[in-house]
């Protein structure tokens, strides 16, 4: 796959694939999509009723949401068990070109970028007291949870209308079957037809004023 990096309007990078005409993340700011999306919505509001969060992110990508997530465990001290799943894992060599050091302005967060790329596929690692990571090289439609395995899933998936296989009933009936009682799915999509596979699911759907550049996003909730 062929990978271009590009600079996003709040300075922070993200990648553009010619081949299906999408960028990893959005082109309004990589960095306030990522913060608004899966840490405001998804990890803090999870943090409100649990100390110790279970984490399944679809698309590891750039590993922006990895170490947004870890900058968040690093200054709350919960504990979060973070699964990733990624089909096409980057190389050393586009990763070096994501310039995270020119928007990522910690230094102690800085310091974790690059053992979370280097982390070994397939296999639980430490990389701090409270938060692990486990990255797993596999597709979603191959990927098998257990039933509520998970209490948090960020779904960031590429756009259903690039990878619709991927936004189908079948793909959120397994979301619903592999969160926790009370989980929540966070994404920037507020298709209709998504959120309508999100209630066929059993999810309730609510929309949220979306990151800068879009007017909405929505996060479903599993009944407790």
């Amino acid at each position: 796959m062929n990978l271009e990096v590009r600079q996003t309007k709040d300075g922070s990078t993200t990648l553009f694939v010619p081949e299906l005409n999408e960028h990893y993340h959005s082109v309004h700011g990589a960095l306030q999509e990522s913060l608004h999306v899966f840490i405001k919505m998804g990890l803090q509001a999870a943090l409100e009723r649990l100390t110790t969060v279970r984490l399944l992110e679809v698309g590891f990508g750039t590993g922006l949401n990895a170490l947004l997530t870890l900058q968040h465990v690093l200054a709350s001290g919960a504990d979060v068990y973070y699964d990733t799943l990624e089909k096409f894992p980057l190389t050393p060599e586009v990763v070096a070109q994501l310039q995270f050091d020119k928007f990522i302005l910690n230094p102690e967060l800085l310091d974790f970028f690059k053992p979370l790329h280097d982390a070994p596929w397939e296999q639980p690692v430490s990389i701090s007291p409270h938060f692990t990571l486990r990255k797993l090289e596999t597709d979603l439609e191959a990927f098998a949870p257990a039933p509520e395995s998970y209490d948090l899933i960020y779904f960031d998936a590429f756009a259903p209308e690039k990878q619709p296989h991927l936004w189908t009933d079948a793909i959120f009936q397994k979301m619903y079957d592999c969160l926790a009682p009370g989980g929540t799915l966070v994404t920037y999509c507020a298709k209709g037809s998504f959120k309508r596979s999100l209630k066929a699911a059993g999810f309730t759907v609510e929309a949220l004023p979306g990151p800068p550049g879009k007017r909405e996003m929505t996060r479903g909730v599993k009944s407790l």
